[in-house]
Order: C-alpha cells, then structure tokens, then sequence
C-alpha cells in the first residue's frame, strides 16, 4: 500500500535522479552506505511515522497538554512513539558513529525527517529541537558538555530547547534582560523569564537541556552582551532540581501536541546548592 505521508517516487526521483544522493558514498564519511542502506533507513522513518506518530495526530491536537500546578500532562501516545524513535537511532542518524550515528548524509537525513513531520508536527518536534540543540552543543561545547549533554540527547533520555524569547522583547534578542550572574566555582546563576519556549516542560525524558540566552553584568549592551548557557532542568551532578519554574502553558491554534510553555529561571522556588537562581554553564 502506497503511503499516505509522503510520495515514495517523488522522494526517490529528488534524492537519487535529481540530487544523486549515491554519489556522496564516494566520500570517506559516507563510505559505508549504499542505495540500499538510504532505502532501508526511509522504510523504517516510514513504518515508525506511520504506526507511531500518524496515528496520535488528531488526537495530540484535540487534548491539548494542560498544567495541573506541578506538572504538565500529555497524552501517553507522544511519549511511546519518541521511545520508538529514539530506539531506532534515528536521533542520530546524521551524526559521527563515535557518538552512536549512522553518518547519513544530511540530505538523506532530512528526506527521513520529512516522514515524520508529515505524520506529526506536534509530536516530531520534541526530538528535532533535541538534535538541534546536540548540533550546537558539538559545534560549539567543551568535550565534557558533549558527553554530560549531548550523548543523553542523542539516547533519548534528554531532551533539548532553544530559550530566546521574553514576554517584555519577543524575538528582539538586544532587549532580553535574563541576566547570568558569574559564581567562584565557575559556574553561573541565571535568573529571568523566558516566554513561548517550545517543549519546554514534560515528563517525556530524565531531563531537559535548556539553551538560555542571558546576558552577564557588566557586558556590552545589545546582542554584544548575550551569551549562551546550558541550563539543565535537573542539575546533573548533583541530581537536585534547578531552579527552572513551569509559569504556564501557551494556548495554540496548531500542532498543540508540542507544549508551549513560560519559563521563569532564578525565582527561588528550587535552590540548588542552597542558592537561589538556575544553575548554568557558558
């Protein structure tokens, strides 16, 4: 039976006529694949979009996630199709074999998430956020933020956000006031609001990894003086919650099975350490 995602024969003539996609196994990173590992890697993206994200889509919009005051609420079917998808190892499709990747080229690797945005917007975005959020960390993180961070991502036990946004700025990143204040141990305390941050609280993982734009006192202003800090929901040496508070949830006209969400960091509801303020690493 024909799928009902995606048109095979249009995919197959863009990636293997068109692009000749093959022609990259010529090179060393791509060495070990072939026509026919991109085919079996697009029948599983198919079979998984299909059985486990296709069939929650109206379902996921009908029950929007809903925050009862100490934890938001979504339907189970989310989290067992993200358990599916992470085992098959798709987190990591595109990324070094070191890190537990396939090293699919990035086209074929987006023709695989094609599937799965075309099955379920809402649900496919928690783990694309999460491989976004890995990409930048291996570009841009030390060696043991790689492996503390990105490796839990890449497994599916974490999972990752972008916070950029403030109720005061929306997306006017040179008027964010989340600030980052410096600590002896060499970490930072940040405190601030950050708003329609997406997949911004749930119980789908052991833990959240916050990408937080703030600024460091005493910076230059403008987006001169913003830096970027990993934030984890749940400090990872310690074990203890950091002080990240759910404010709220965002209603949403579309794809409501990705939470929306309103972040406040430093509020003191948490103290790890037993100081207030969220924990963050430059």
């Amino acid at each position: 039976m024909a799928s009902l995602l995606l048109n095979r024969r249009d995919l197959e003539f863009l990636l293997y006529e068109w692009l000749d996609v093959v022609s990259l196994t010529k090179r060393d990173r791509h060495a070990e694949h072939s026509r026919e590992t991109f085919d079996a890697v697009l029948d599983l993206a198919e079979q998984i979009a299909t059985e486990h994200f296709a069939t929650h889509n109206r379902k996921s919009d009908g029950e929007e996630p809903r925050f009862d005051g100490e934890r938001v609420h979504l339907i189970p079917e989310i989290k067992r199709a993200l358990d599916v998808f992470a085992e098959a190892g798709l987190l990591a499709g595109t990324l070094d074999e070191e890190l537990g990747g396939l090293q699919l080229p990035m086209v074929v690797g987006n023709a695989v998430f094609g599937y799965f945005q075309a099955a379920n917007v809402g649900t496919s975005s928690y783990p694309f956020l999460s491989i976004a959020n890995a990409n930048l960390l291996m570009a841009y993180g030390s060696p043991a933020q790689v492996e503390t961070y990105v490796r839990p991502m890449l497994e599916g036990r974490f999972f990752g956000t972008m916070c950029l946004s403030e109720p005061q700025a929306g997306s006017s990143l040179a008027d964010v006031t989340t600030r980052a204040e410096p600590q002896a141990d060499g970490t930072y305390r940040v405190f601030g609001n950050k708003m329609w941050i997406s997949a911004g609280d749930h119980d789908l993982s052991e833990n959240i990894v916050h990408l937080v734009l703030a600024k460091i006192p005493g910076g230059p202003a403008g987006v001169k003086g913003i830096s970027l800090f990993i934030v984890p929901k749940v400090v990872v040496e310690t074990g203890e919650r950091n002080d990240v508070v759910l404010a709220g949830l965002n209603h949403k006209m579309g794809f409501r099975g990705t939470v929306n969400t309103m972040l406040n960091f430093g509020e003191g509801v948490h103290r790890p350490g037993g100081q207030p303020g969220a924990v963050g690493h430059l």
